[in-house]
């Protein structure tokens, strides 16, 4: 590893020392690395706030093959029966894509990027002489640190907080490393991470993670689920079936009409997980700009903190402690959890509908259902689903009431806590994913639905006694009471029911004609019209 060029009192220097009696192997560059590093870079006007090609969707995820690490003197590939955790073994096809947002090296690189973003910014400050503005090359150098940062940066990142015992401070001291042979850059070495502290690179970094991991990640998912759901409301609008209110035969609905509850729903409660603000603050030890008043006192530093931290595509918190108080994260977990809630609704319903042959479930060729029982095919898609959701709005729930409370200016707490959001994300994603998938197995049934409305003639009580209660006929709701409760009702005995009421031929013509099948009212429409009624809802 390159040391620095400073006098051997310098705490870099002992620290780049001690990092050569390390037992710990930092991956040398491929050839490819290499020859990009060699070529020449192209120069970057001048600009207020850098560009942000590398928090863009196309970011570069990592390389998600096998790790390997020195075990005893051999090979060992960290396969997914050596993960620790699930999300980073048997699941992880389904969750990697939050990996280049979410991981350890994302919380890395987002921090390089932020002590980057905040020396060429000070360099644009025309009250602080010690820095001039840099010139184009100067910044593009500076910018590539981020775009070409890879886990080779990051794993020496973390070498250097194996002697720090600082992940903040380790960052700092691999950029002074990186830019100490830049004849530029070097002479402004120590204005990296001038006047802040570590939860200022912190806040913003995992805000923008966030940001990030919602745009890219987790809100297309989230629209590809109510755009499945919308398709199952629209193909089966027509498609009757027996409602049940407290688990017994109730008046008829349609398939579609209760894909569609779930897809408003669902979608209501996207909106609202995309409108919450991702706040920052820069201000500083303890949210005051103190030491940044006694260096520099002539200058509008709260003025300057709002620019930096909207320049991030967040919104700016100007009352704050040591840490950004963390109450939007609560609110965005809350609607995070709200629409896991709706869709453990979802699961729970379809593995109904299933079990009642509402719904069969196409095989894959190979697949098992049962260690023992051939004829096995279970509905795992939507129980994984409902399990991971129930995992993560646990910790949801648990992050929302934690996160805020900090004793006085801040403790270390929500430390930790903040290192576990990627796990909560990761297993919302992986439910959603689970669900999508289990939707493409479903093929309803529509014989079973027939057969279960034919024998539910009962439900047709309902508009008998409406249609009554027009006409003046005494006591409708008993007689019907009486004709349904505890008894077997058929078509023939509904029929003989209505031929002896005295009603107008025409409202005895409209009820003869009705069937179990038939009595939906506007379920069907109100399927249709789902696409409607979600844009609507969106306008507001």
């Amino acid at each position: 590893m390159e040391s620095l060029s400073l006098s051997s009192s310098s705490p870099y220097a002992r620290v780049s020392t001690a990092l050569h009696h390390l037992p710990f192997l930092i991956p040398k560059p491929s050839s490819a690395t290499a020859a990009a590093a060699a070529a020449p870079r192209s120069s970057l006007s001048v600009l207020r706030s850098p560009p942000r090609r590398h928090l863009s969707c196309k970011s570069t995820p990592i390389d998600s093959s096998p790790v390997k690490e020195k075990k005893m003197g051999d090979e060992l590939e960290l396969s997914n029966v050596l993960a620790l955790s699930k999300l980073d073994g048997r699941y992880w096809s389904k969750v990697k894509d939050l990996a280049p947002f979410m991981s350890v090296y994302a919380l890395i690189k987002y921090r390089v990027l932020v002590e980057i973003k905040w020396l060429i910014l000070l360099s644009q400050l025309p009250e602080i002489t010690e820095v001039p503005c840099f010139s184009n090359e100067a910044q593009r150098f500076m910018l590539d640190l981020v775009d070409e940062f890879g886990e080779s940066d990051a794993l020496e990142v973390q070498k250097i907080e194996r002697v720090t015992n600082h992940d903040v401070k380790a960052v700092e001291y691999f950029l002074k490393q990186k830019c100490q042979s830049h004849p530029e850059i070097s002479k402004v070495i120590e204005f990296f991470h001038f006047a802040c502290t570590s939860e200022d690179i912190n806040n913003l970094a995992y805000g923008v993670m966030l940001k990030e991991a919602l745009k890219c990640v987790l809100l297309p998912v989230m629209d590809e689920l109510v755009d499945a759901i919308c398709s199952m409301a629209k193909a089966y609008a027509h498609i009757p079936m027996l409602s049940r209110t407290h688990g017994q035969p109730a008046s008829p609905t349609t398939v579609g009409k209760e894909m569609s509850i779930f897809a408003f729903r669902l979608s209501r409660a996207r909106e609202q997980v995309s409108q919450v603000e991702i706040l920052g603050k820069f201000a500083g030890a303890v949210g005051n700009y103190n030491a940044h008043m006694v260096a520099y006192p002539y200058i509008n530093w709260h003025r300057v903190a709002e620019d930096f931290v909207i320049s991030f595509g967040l919104g700016f918190n100007p009352y704050v402690t040591q840490i950004e108080p963390h109450d939007y994260m609560a609110s965005l977990f809350h609607s995070i959890d709200e629409f896991n809630t709706v869709l453990i609704d979802f699961d729970r319903d379809i593995w109904g509908y299933i079990s009642l042959g509402y719904f069969k479930q196409i095989t894959k060729p190979g697949e098992i259902g049962s260690s023992t029982m051939p004829h096995k095919v279970n509905p795992i898609d939507f129980e994984n689903s409902e399990g991971n959701l129930g995992k993560a709005n646990a910790l949801l729930t648990f992050m929302s009431s934690k996160l805020p409370v900090s004793r006085f200016q801040r403790d270390l707490t929500d430390s930790t806590v903040l290192r576990d959001i990627g796990d909560v994300l990761a297993c919302s994603l992986l439910a959603y994913r689970n669900t999508l998938q289990g939707i493409k197995k479903l093929q309803v049934n529509e014989a079973q639905l027939h057969e279960d409305l034919n024998n539910s003639w009962e439900v047709l009580a309902e508009p008998i006694q409406t249609v009554m209660r027009r006409y003046g006929v005494p006591e409708p709701y008993e007689k019907l009471k009486e004709l349904t409760r505890a008894r077997a009702v058929t078509e023939e005995s509904m029929r003989e029911f209505i031929q002896g009421l005295d009603l107008p031929q025409e409202a005895k013509s409209i009820l003869l004609e009705l069937t179990p099948s038939k009595y939906i009212g506007a379920a069907a429409e109100l399927a249709r019209n789902i696409d409607v009624a979600i844009k609507a809802s969106k306008s507001k």
